[in-house]
């Protein structure tokens, strides 16, 4: 689910199946796809009705073949013909080749530090429903309770054939420990912190379940429903309980060598800077008389005129100039997205006080950044946890 300018390469070979997860292919009612047809299929998702010839353009191979190929998408049922467009020939209408939108669905779940976000996408992309539910406890019995509750309520109102759920992509607070799938989570989350909670939540949701950092999830989410749709390089600040970030470049993300690329709370020395998060808001304005109890009521309830909050712009906006001067420097992106749970309000008003730091020279400036609010609606970590495991068995 990458840029719309992504030129498409597929490999010569259309007989073995792309590089994905083997716990996928148990699923009998998706049969894995070779790269070759998950080019094809990543380029309708992005390009939308598109003609076979202009397919055909886009990649190396010759009409017959990808002819071929699309026949046995369609024989599938991941593709459909739609109506006559022009095929870019003067006068001359072709038929459309369109992604089947209930060929398959995902459900994105995002793990708060006080709440779960669901979200139930479509094969096309879309995102159907969204749901938020506020949270006591963040234990695993009670996540799984709420889990449950949430998916089969989406699952009733959504989805027909329950056989076309593909499964369950989960964003959580953490950084990835080594060689393994499993997430030091923040100690309010201990009960996931080291755990295998692929495993765990697939024997609890009955469910393939992929797991991604929420700073990353988010930034993949941003990138399928929001500034991604005119950014093709971008950095992520998801600024929730805590802090975290991902890295967009070329409409793809960047994990780095352990996953944990995109963690940019770690630019800034402990004790120095204070980390530009929803829980120092929520600190902030309850000591000037706002009694909030929780990140999740302070984004229900936020006023910018609240006292406490130019107070909060004072202390984090050196923080957040030193955290997009670096991502500036290292990475050159088009811009740098402020995200997460922050209300659009309060990012509006930080955004100004940001400085990316520059040394001028001969009285010119590099180019810079701009610094952007997030465009997706609903809970962008959702969002792209759902995203990711539709991408990353179907789609390239």
């Amino acid at each position: 689910m990458g840029s719309d300018n992504k030129v498409i390469a597929l490999h010569k070979t259309d007989v073995e199946p792309g590089p994905v997860s083997s716990k996928y292919f148990r699923r009998d009612t998706f049969e894995p796809n070779t790269e070759a047809e998950r080019a094809i299929l990543g380029l309708v998702l992005r390009r939308g009705p598109i003609t076979q010839l202009e397919i055909a353009n886009e990649v190396d191979r010759s009409q017959q073949t990808v002819s071929r190929l699309i026949a046995r998408l369609i024989e599938r049922g991941s593709l459909q013909q739609g109506e006559r467009i022009s095929s870019g020939k003067r006068g001359q209408l072709s038929t459309s080749i369109e992604i089947v939108p209930d060929y398959a669905y995902s459900f994105g779940v995002a793990i708060l530090w006080d709440a779960l976000a669901v979200t139930v996408m479509d094969f096309s992309g879309a995102v159907l429903d969204q749901r938020l539910t506020v949270m006591t406890l963040m234990t695993h019995d009670e996540v799984v309770d709420a889990l449950r509750s949430m998916i089969d309520e989406l699952s009733e109102q959504w989805i027909r054939d329950k056989s076309r759920i593909f499964g369950v992509g989960v964003g959580i607070p953490g950084t990835f420990m080594r060689e393994t799938r499993q997430l030091n989570t923040p100690l309010i989350l201990e009960e996931w912190a080291n755990m295998d909670i692929e495993a765990v939540l697939e024997d609890d949701l009955g469910l393939p379940v992929w797991i991604e950092n929420d700073g990353n999830a988010a930034a993949i989410g941003e990138s399928l429903v929001g500034v991604g749709r005119w950014a093709k390089d971008f950095v992520y600040l998801y600024i929730a309980t805590g802090l975290g970030g991902g890295v967009i470049l070329n409409g793809e993300l960047v994990r780095g060598q352990h996953g944990n690329a995109g963690e940019v709370a770690q630019l800034l020395p402990p004790g120095i800077y204070p980390h530009p998060n929803l829980e120092l808001l929520r600190k902030l304005v309850r000591k000037h008389g706002q009694n909030i109890e929780t990140v999740s009521e302070l984004v229900e309830k936020f006023d910018v005129n609240w006292p406490g909050v130019d107070e909060w712009v004072a202390q984090v906006r050196d923080s957040l100039s030193l955290i997009t001067s670096a991502a500036a420097a290292l990475l050159d992106p088009e811009v740098i997205v402020i995200g997460g749970r922050i209300p659009q309000s309060l990012a509006d008003k930080i955004i100004p006080h940001i400085e990316i730091y520059d040394q001028r020279r001969r009285s010119d400036s590099r180019p810079l950044p701009n610094t952007v609010v997030a465009e997706a609606v609903g809970d962008s970590a959702a969002i792209g946890a759902a995203a990711l495991i539709l991408n990353d068995y179907f789609f390239s």
